[in-house]
């Protein structure tokens, strides 16, 4: 593998329970669950693993205790890990999937941060990006935390010479957007929802009308952000680049066993291409095929290089489709912080 080292904080770090359903989800009713499974879990717990389990140097930091249960697995997995003590257990998260793939997820909120425990995550943070190429801030922020300290971590990265990832929604993606361009990411990764949500429209319109689509990723670059990699779940994925390129791919039909993490796994891929020096066009080929992986995947379960075909994803330059709503279906990057 290379070009170099990317690093991971996962601010709101969670172990994963998913719990496969024998049908569809049935409110107040008895349901007998098939197989079930505990990962370790948090967006950028996931991005670390599969960036592992293709061969990448990758370091994952984490607010944990060296006892946690999330520790330990993450040592069994052999990832390389960072930890800052909390005091205090790290969330349980939990995943009703369907048999069709649909999947219902039941977040924990998580522990609370103080001051001090920020200030130490990113001392660290910024001491391992000094090695890196990249740096990825994925997931939720823990309750009580500042809305725009991601933004706060963007700009103490910067002066490491690393380049900086973010997968985050809501209040923390607004906040950082708003933030100006001194702490404008390299690159951001929203799905359809979150860009909708800064866009201040629905879904459906963003994805109906490519114009507004259009206009929706334009006003990233407008704040300085450099490529906007936008996951479209079984559509696939735009990707666009602060010098006008834009292209769409077509994610491959699978049959969905979990979407949980398959967002994760597509910045992965993402990485993994950008790492080996490969043109943009290929970068989102790689990004889709690992999403889709990952999608055809139990629980939350990183994809094997084997089991990821990017000769399956067709690019082609330009937005996807004309203006119809695209087919309702289940499929990767549609998981949430």
């Amino acid at each position: 593998m290379s070009g170099g080292r990317v690093v991971t904080l996962t601010a709101n770090p969670s172990l994963d329970r998913t719990l496969a359903l024998p049908g569809p989800l049935a409110r107040g009713e008895v349901a007998r669950l098939g197989t079930s499974s505990t990962e370790p879990g948090g967006k950028g717990v996931n991005v670390a693993r599969a960036l592992a389990a293709a061969g990448a140097d990758v370091q994952a930091v984490v607010p944990a205790d060296p006892a946690d249960p999330l520790v330990t697995a993450l040592h069994a997995l052999g990832l390389s890990l960072l930890t800052v003590p909390t005091g205090a257990p790290v969330r349980t998260n939990y995943s009703l999937t369907e048999p069709d793939g649909t999947t219902t997820k039941l977040n924990e909120p998580g522990t609370r941060l103080d001051a001090g425990t920020r200030a130490a995550l990113t001392g660290v943070l910024t001491g391992a990006a000094r090695a890196a190429r990249w740096v990825v801030l994925s997931g939720s922020l823990p309750p009580g935390t500042p809305e725009d300290w991601y933004a706060d971590l963007v700009r103490a990265v910067r002066g490491t010479g690393a380049r900086v990832a973010v997968d985050t929604s809501e209040a923390p993606l607004r906040a950082l957007l708003a933030a100006g361009p001194d702490a404008a990411p390299d690159l951001v990764k929203p799905n359809a929802e979150e860009l909708a949500q800064v866009a201040g429209c629905t879904e459906a319109e963003l994805l109906a009308d490519p114009a507004a689509l259009s206009a929706a990723v334009a006003g990233l670059h407008a704040g300085g952000v450099g490529e906007v990699l936008l996951t479209l779940g079984g559509d696939g994925a735009v990707l666009s680049t602060a010098d006008g390129g834009v292209w769409s791919a077509r994610a491959p039909r699978i049959a969905v066993r979990s979407t949980v993490g398959a967002g994760d796994s597509s910045l992965a891929g993402y990485l993994l291409a950008d790492l080996a020096g490969a043109p943009a066009a290929e970068r989102l080929q790689r990004a889709v095929a690992t999403g889709s992986a990952a999608a055809a995947l139990p629980g939350s379960a990183v994809p094997a290089p084997a089991q990821v075909d990017p000769a399956a994803v067709t690019v082609a330059p330009g937005l996807p489709g004309s203006g119809s709503s695209p087919e309702p279906v289940p499929a990767a990057g549609r998981d949430v912080p």
